[in-house]
């Protein structure tokens, strides 16, 4: 970039900056530790999360003790650039309706970016209802790679800086970092003093890797966090992020880290009143949630995706409302499958009572309490197996393929022979074929570490710029797929099953109906419909007694096109 661009750039920062301040009243600008006072120096925080702290969501968790709540993050060049945008995920913008409202308070914007003009435009529209800005430096999802976001900045410190010094520069309001950590101690303290230095005001640290996500999340470093907090501490306030299952984590990460809150993410989702002792009754938090989303007309499929989750353990339990949750299109449906688990709850505790069976200070083999089905808990994701315990099983499965003798070699040959058929993998270069054959023999072909160039497969829908599955029988995304289905009224596509749908078309056929309105849920939204699906696989994945790994975020996923993220 040229000295003029540079000049332009700035000149056009200036300017805008200027017509905020001129259309809008603000406090003086605070930093540091004066900042983080005059907010009421907040020791409980709610993590961004996407799609998850919506304002419904914050408005419950400060009724259990939230000093402090964090949007979800969104995409800064997409909400500066398109209304449409920050109607769906700030609606009300001009008048603070979907945040900043004195219910709604303090509160803090959380922007994903890699443009420091996009991402001032987009700080600017929501400086007068909010009390700070963050940058995400800590997504660590696949979106955030292709986006160039989140953590995978990491390397690109220059562009972190800029970043912050931007908006501190000019924004009427201060800014705010949340950072992952290094391997390495001494490139994280680096890496925290440089945003610092930027202008970052509050700091919060995650305690993972990029890389410690999903099934591989792990265990948060405490120690790194303190040394973080001893390097910076003095200069702005630390924030600890991880780890947090129990209320009693809080403590505990307060004494061992030395910082002056604690930030929750997964945990509040499946325990809103992690920061209040005990555990209370997972239906009466399903009622409170559901009654303020009626209050706020919040979207069905982030209320249905909050259920799933207060309501995990019971759900274990009482599978079958599982599915009437997963159906239910409407906060009437909700209501009504709350109404239904409430009663079975009642009942299962007045059982377990007259069973004279008490959970008071039970613990597993790993230390952790042992709860019933009928109050908030945490979920603890399986972890994945050890690469060596892998290996081993793969081995053991490839001397059993060798011990079945000749026919077994014909018959993983004629399946072979059969996959290339039906697949058209003639090319033995293409990286589809060598993972068929992979799975088919156990073994890597010949040109399996050969880097291949594919060329990308964009969705033939004409706006979408999506790859699309390759096994999707319309060439297209899953979103894009599903909508296409629900155009043409034909649910046929075995990579996007809409077996709902298919199931009424079907119903209705024999009945001689062909009223196409009465096949379609009435959804909110396209990701509800996703919703669905992915809470009735996440739910079905592993029973409420699994202890693994603290897990990060589970509305992580790339459930869109363009992240609305932590």
């Amino acid at each position: 970039m040229t000295v003029k661009s540079v000049l332009d750039v700035e000149e056009r920062n200036a300017a805008a900056a200027a017509k905020c301040r001129a259309a809008h009243s603000f406090p003086p600008k605070l930093s540091g530790w004066d900042f983080y006072r005059s907010i009421g120096s907040p020791k409980h925080i709610i993590a961004p999360m996407v799609d998850q702290s919506e304002l419904a969501w914050r408005v419950l968790s400060r009724r259990y003790n939230a000093d402090l709540c964090y949007t979800p993050m969104f995409n800064a060049k997409i909400f500066a650039k398109e209304e449409k945008y920050r109607e769906e995920h700030w609606a009300g913008l001009q008048d603070g309706l979907g945040g900043g409202g004195p219910n709604d308070r303090p509160l803090i914007v959380q922007f994903c970016a890699n443009d420091p003009e996009y991402l001032l435009q987009a700080a600017l529209l929501v400086a007068p209802y909010c009390d700070a800005v963050d940058i995400n430096l800590g997504c660590p999802q696949h979106i955030a790679r292709r986006g160039h976001y989140g953590s995978f900045l990491m390397e690109d410190w220059p562009l972190i800086a800029s970043l912050i010094s931007t908006l501190h520069k000019h924004l009427p309001i201060p800014v705010t970092a949340k950072i992952r950590v290094f391997p390495e101690v001494e490139k994280t303290i680096a890496y925290a003093k440089m945003v610092v230095e930027a202008g970052a005001q509050i700091l919060v640290v995650h305690g993972r890797l990029r890389e410690m996500k999903g099934h591989l999340t792990g265990v948060a470093d405490w120690e790194k966090i303190r040394l973080v907090q001893e390097a910076v501490g003095h200069l702005v306030p630390v924030i600890a992020n991880g780890n947090i299952l129990y209320h009693e984590d809080v403590e505990e990460c307060l004494k061992k880290t030395g910082c002056v809150g604690v930030m929750s993410a997964e945990g509040s989702l499946y325990n809103p009143a992690i920061f209040t002792p005990g555990h209370p009754e997972s239906w009466r938090l399903a009622e409170e949630y559901l009654t303020i989303c009626e209050e706020l007309d919040t979207k069905i499929a982030y209320t249905r995706g909050h259920l799933f989750k207060i309501f995990r353990p019971s759900l274990n339990v009482h599978t079958d409302l599982r599915t009437d949750l997963g159906l239910a299109n409407s906060r009437e449906a909700m209501w009504e499958v709350t109404r239904k688990l409430k009663e079975r709850l009642i009942e299962d505790a007045e059982r377990s009572r007259q069973n004279g069976e008490s959970f008071e200070g039970r613990k597993d083999e790993k230390g952790f309490p042992i709860l019933p089905h009928w109050v908030a808990q945490p979920y603890f994701r399986q972890p994945m197996p050890p690469q060596d315990q892998r290996k081993t099983e793969d081995d053991s499965k490839e001397g059993m393929r060798g011990s079945e003798g000749e026919d077994s070699s014909m018959k993983v040959a004629s399946a072979k022979r059969s996959a290339d058929v039906s697949f058209g993998l003639q090319d033995m270069n293409d990286p589809q074929h060598q993972q068929q054959q992979q799975q088919l023999t156990g073994k890597k072909g010949k040109n399996q570490n050969k880097k291949v160039k594919v060329a990308p497969s964009l969705c033939h829908d004409a706006k979408c710029k999506n790859t699309y599955s390759a096994t999707c029988v319309y060439q297209r995304c899953k979103g894009c797929c599903r909508t296409h289905q629900r155009t043409i009224e034909q649910y046929d596509c075995p990579s996007h099953p809409m077996k709902t749908m298919q199931r009424q078309q079907e119903q209705q056929a024999k009945e001689g109906k062909n009223d196409t309105e009465s096949l379609l849920p009435r959804v909110d939204s396209q990701e509800a419909i996703g919703a669905v699906a992915l809470e009735g696989m996440i739910v079905r994945s592993a029973p409420a007694s699994v202890v693994g790994g603290a897990a990060e975020d589970e509305g992580d996923a790339e459930r869109k096109s363009r992240c609305t993220v932590m």
